[in-house]
C-alpha cells in the first residue's frame, strides 16, 4: 500500500503554514492534532480510559475534556505525558490510517501529508515514504510559541522540552523547508518540494 508522507517539527516551528501551502498546492492533509482532538471528545471510547486515568477534574462543566488543562498537566510530568500518548496514539495512527485509506480510495495517486508533531517521538517514522521538517531558530519558535500562546516562559520551554530539538529533527528529515525567513520565502521552499512529493506519490502509486 503506498505510504504517506509525514510533516513534523518542533511546537512553533511553523508546521501549519507549511501544511496549508501544500494543501494550497494540491496535497490532501490530515491534521494528527485534530484527529486528537476529535478522539478526546464524550463520544469517542478514549474518553472513559483518558477521564479514568486522569481524573474528573479535567473535565469542563459540559463534561467534555478542557485540552488545555490537560495539556498543563502532561507538559508538566513526562510520565503522564506517555501515559496520555499509550491511550491516545494507537487509536490516532488507526483513525489517521482510515482517513488516508479514504482520500487513496478517490485518488490512488494523491500527495497524502499527515501533519503531525511528534512523529519521531512516538516511533513512527517508517509508515511514512518520507518526512517532511518545519524547521525555524529555536530562539524564534520560543517567541512564536509565547505569542501565539500566552504561555510564560518557563511553561514554553517546558512545551520544547517535551518534543526531541528541533535540530535533531532537521538532521533526520528527508526534506527541510526553513521557516525562520518570511512567509515568501517558506512559500517558495514549500512550493517547490511539492512536484517532488507528487512524483513520488504517483510512482508509489504505480507500483
Amino acid at each position: 500500500m503506498p505510504r504517506n508522507f509525514g510533516l513534523t517539527g518542533g511546537i512553533a516551528s511553523g508546521k501549519s503554514t507549511v501544511a496549508r501551502i501544500l494543501e494550497e498546492s494540491g496535497a490532501k492533509v490530515i491534521d494528527a492534532d485534530r484527529v486528537g482532538h476529535e478522539l478526546l471528545r464524550r463520544s469517542h471510547p478514549i474518553y472513559e480510559q483518558v477521564v479514568a486515568c486522569f481524573g474528573h477534574g479535567i473535565l469542563r462543566p459540559d463534561g467534555e475534556i478542557d485540552r488545555k488543562l490537560l495539556g498543563s498537566m502532561v507538559f508538566a510530568d513526562q510520565e503522564r505525558l506517555r501515559e496520555l500518548n499509550a491511550l491516545v496514539h494507537p487509536e490516532l495512527i488507526a483513525r489517521v490510517d482510515e482517513l488516508a485509506a479514504e482520500l487513496r480510495a478517490g485518488r490512488p495517486g494523491a500527495v497524502i501529508v499527515v501533519d503531525a508533531a511528534v512523529i519521531y517521538e512516538a516511533g513512527v517514522v517508517d509508515r511514512f515514504a518520507k518526512i517532511l521538517v518545519a524547521w525555524c531558530r529555536p530562539e524564534q519558535q520560543l517567541e512564536r510559541l509565547m505569542a501565539k500562546t500566552g504561555l510564560s516562559l518557563e511553561d514554553a520551554l517546558r512545551r520544547v522540552a517535551s518534543q526531541i530539538p528541533s535540530q535533531e529533527k532537521r538532521r533526520r528529515a528527508d526534506y527541510v523547508i526553513d521557516c525562520s525567513g518570511s512567509l515568501a520565502e517558506t512559500r517558495a521552499q514549500a512550493e517547490a518540494l511539492y512536484p517532488e512529493i507528487k512524483r513520488l506519490a504517483e510512482a508509489e502509486a504505480g507500483s
